[in-house]
Formats: C-alpha cells, structure tokens, sequence
C-alpha cells in the first residue's frame, strides 16, 4: 500500500461498529490505553463521538485503498494557528508494517495543508518506543519531557514533539 492510498475523512456512523471490534483487541487495548468495555458500550461511545464531536477535536478517518478503515487521526486543541497530533492504527494485526508512520504523516499533512496551521505538536510515552520512533522518523523534533504515564503496566514518562510549517515543508522538499 503506498501513502497516496490513503484518504483521510470524517468519521462516519458506519465507523462506529469497526471502531467498537478493535475494543476486542486485549493488544490494541493494552497498547492505547483504551477501557476494555463491551462492544455494545464501545459502538455507543464512538456513536456519540460521531454525532458531538468536541469543537476543538478534528478526528478523521484513515481508510487504506481498499475503503477499509485502518485507524484515525486526530487533531486537538483550541490555540490558533496550533494543534496537537494524534494517531491510532487498529486492529493490532495491522500495526509493524509502516501505517502508523503513514497516517501521522497524512495527519500533518492535513493540519498544514488544509488547515493552514503553523505548528503541530505530538507527545509519546519514552515507553511506547513504536510511537516515539514514528514521531522522529517524520522530522518532528524533542522539545522535552511531559508529565507521568503508564505503558502496558510500567511506569513511563512522556516525551514532547514538535514541527512548524516551514520545517515540515523543507522535510518534503529533502
């Protein structure tokens, strides 16, 4: 799958059963940090999320070139010209190929190109050592260190991200 095989939009009711399946996940659940609750309580939850969409949150689906749904981005926070980059690929079965570079990258992508920010930040927990790694790999760059996590039961610390317009358009130019 090539990154131009993935197409970012809004998220649909539709999303909501797929959304819930992952829930089934125990690794995918482990590793996002998501409440393991019955699938009926998920698909309600992503029901809502759909329907009342916080106005500061932008969540868009990714689905893959087949329009199959292979996880969401997000975007967050009410600072103008800023927002904060967040990224899950699901099930677990699809994570260790690259999609997770490619929807973070498709999510700066659309919060620079489409809504003309002029900076991004993400943050990771040091332990969750895939998503500190896609965050390098796509030139954002440490500004520090965040507050007191958890990691598939370990304390974790976690680690800020950072990349503006201008840096992130040279990185493609390179």
């Amino acid at each position: 799958m090539t990154p131009s095989a993935l197409r970012l939009r809004p998220l649909q009711h539709a999303d909501a059963a797929v959304l819930a399946a992952w829930g089934e996940d125990t690794t995918f659940c482990q590793h996002t940090g998501w409440t393991v609750r019955s699938r009926a309580a998920l698909h309600d939850f992503w029901v809502r999320q759909v329907e009342y969409s916080p106005g500061e949150l932008i969540r868009l689906a990714v689905e893959d070139a087949d329009d199959d749904l292979v996880g969401y981005v997000d975007l967050h926070g009410s600072t103008s010209g800023e927002k904060e980059l967040g990224f899950v690929i699901g099930p677990s079965c699809r994570w260790g190929h690259g999609l997770g570079q490619r929807v973070a990258r498709a999510g700066l992508a659309y919060g620079f190109n489409e809504l003309a920010l002029n900076c991004i930040w993400a943050e990771a927990l040091v332990a969750n050592t895939a998503s500190v790694r896609i965050l390098r790999s796509l030139g954002m760059q440490e500004t520090g260190t965040g507050g007191p996590g958890v990691f598939l039961g370990a304390e974790s610390y976690y680690l800020q991200f950072r990349t503006r317009r201008n840096g992130w358009t040279r990185s493609l130019e390179e």
